[in-house]
């Protein structure tokens, strides 16, 4: 009997966000439908490779072990958001009208703005992992997950104004709100977990809401404005700068007074 799209979706979105060889071809449209519903499960499963490297390598110190769990995770991703970041800063800043947004979107080649983006987003990542210190582990797999759930919810709220993207993508793309539902699911049971277990404490849940839902709100008012909507750049653009928010909210409410 073959395995309902709901839950083949799973395995979906594994194959379109990150390079781990989980096979399970063909998938149906129905299959790439539901799979943006489990995007935060995928990022669980970066998260999880991230926090291994983190740990094999942590007595070289905080700060090397920080930049190999980012770099490993670029490498089970095939650096694919980083890829739409770099893209969106170079339309972004570089366009005056819609138009030509579009065409610098279509361009392979990086520019000025899409290398200061990669290079201040890594950076930040690096620096407030390490701030994480022996919390990064978990901090990893948790906010791997949560950040990919704010581009679930535009993708719902905005139209998307891509008119050639490939088929699979035009699927994935496409969430409506009973994925939203299910990805929303499993943040909140990621972080109950967490916050269960000792790894959040008080009042940090809500203050992931909230940077999570600063973040998306944000970009998703500069993408209505600049373009009339989403593409999958913007998405990708999203969920790196949500990972830096989540990140940045955790470390500021655990400095010391």
């Amino acid at each position: 009997m073959r395995t309902p799209p709901f839950l083949r979706g799973i395995r979906a979105a594994l194959v379109f966000l990150t390079r781990i060889p989980v096979g399970g071809f063909p998938y149906s449209k129905d299959d790439w439908r539901w799979s943006s519903a489990h995007f935060p499960v995928a990022g669980f499963v970066v998260g999880l490779t991230m926090a291994a490297a983190w740990e094999l390598t942590h007595r070289a110190g905080h700060l090397v072990a920080s930049a190999i769990a980012i770099i490993v995770g670029m490498l089970v991703t095939g650096a694919f958001h980083e890829d739409g970041l770099a893209d969106t800063a170079d339309a972004l800043g570089g366009a005056f009208d819609r138009e030509k947004l579009f065409l610098i979107l279509k361009d392979s080649r990086i520019g000025s703005f899409g290398g200061a983006a990669l290079f201040s987003i890594l950076l930040l990542r690096v620096v407030l992992l390490e701030r994480l210190g022996d919390d990064a582990p978990w901090g990893l797999v948790l906010v791997q997950g949560l950040a990919r759930t704010p581009p679930i919810w535009l993708m719902a709220i905005l139209p998307y104004v891509t008119v050639d993207d490939a088929s699979r993508s035009k699927l994935v793309t496409r969430a409506r709100w009973p994925q939203v539902l299910v990805a929303s699911v499993w943040a909140a049971v990621a972080c109950a977990l967490a916050w269960l277990f000792g790894g959040l404490r008080g009042l940090e849940p809500l203050w992931l809401l909230i940077a999570g839902a600063a973040t998306a709100m944000v970009c998703g008012y500069r993408f209505q404005v600049r373009a009339g909507g989403l593409t999958g750049d913007f998405l990708g653009a999203t969920e790196q700068l949500c990972e830096v928010t989540l990140m940045l909210a955790l470390c500021l409410v655990r400095a010391p007074a």
